[in-house]
């Protein structure tokens, strides 16, 4: 058996239920770590955190949190919730997240303010509220921004999203420096393109798909397994002196120019 390199922790997930949220709080269960997922109080979120317990390593711990995490209260329910379910927070991953391609002359309001709040009012309000118990356990932590590629990176559909995913990338720079003297660490993961059902409609263009494939120098995009090691190093011991770091998962798309 493989080893548990997060055995005896307790995690958060955000957005925990479909996608890389998913991957990774199934793969912290499989190191060991006591999960507590956050997905929007609505049935079909219901149901899919029914689907992730089903496929939960037998006796894992794993608990759930529905609500809308740009909501202050919703993060300070969630880590309420990692601390009865696994008895504190040591993990804490800031997941939650949304993506829409819009053309920017035309973008509304309310697309715009969407974007804001779940990317980065959530990450912002819910990683407050894990920092504090993280504080008040005093025995460090770890908290990890899902950024994206798309921080570094300009997009002609993606005004509105861009600056969310380098806000969270900011975020994790500005609170490894505030949380460091806690021994708390805070990193960043920026994914590129990933199966996941926020990018369904744009990997549905075949030819897209094989531009990204061929851009690609490991040849396909990414699955949302692809992170979950990622998060498991950060989260784990084996990172204790990484903080205020950025890693790039994105099969070295962002480094191909030719």
């Amino acid at each position: 058996m493989a080893a548990q390199l997060l055995l005896g922790k307790s995690a958060a997930v955000t957005g925990g239920v479909t996608g890389i949220g998913r991957a990774i709080a199934l793969e912290y269960m499989r190191h060991g770590a006591a999960v507590t997922v956050n997905h929007l109080d609505d049935p079909r979120s219901k149901q899919d955190f029914e689907k992730l317990r089903r496929e939960a390593p037998q006796g894992a711990k794993l608990a759930a949190v529905g609500g809308d995490i740009g909501r202050r209260s919703t993060g300070l329910q969630l880590v309420e919730a990692a601390k009865a379910n696994g008895g504190g927070i040591d993990i804490f991953v800031a997941n939650a997240g949304v993506s829409e391609f819009r053309d920017f002359l035309s973008l509304d309001e309310d697309t715009l303010e969407r974007h804001i709040h779940t990317n980065i009012k959530g990450t912002f309000w819910s990683t407050q509220a894990a920092a504090n118990l993280m504080v008040s356990q005093n025995s460090g932590g770890s908290i990890i921004g899902i950024s994206s590629i798309s921080a570094h990176l300009g997009g002609v559909q993606q005004v509105h999203y861009t600056p969310t995913k380098a806000a969270v990338l900011s975020m994790m720079q500005s609170q490894a420096c505030a949380l460091g003297k806690h021994g708390i660490r805070c990193n960043a993961l920026l994914p590129g393109t990933t199966r996941t059902q926020l990018a369904a409609g744009d990997l549905a263009d075949g030819e897209k798909r094989r531009y990204l494939e061929a851009r690609t120098p490991l040849g396909r995009v990414a699955e949302p397994e692809d992170m979950a090691g990622p998060a498991v190093f950060l989260g784990s011991d084996l990172s204790r002196f990484v903080s205020g770091a950025q890693i790039l998962v994105d099969g070295g798309i962002s480094i191909s120019l030719q």
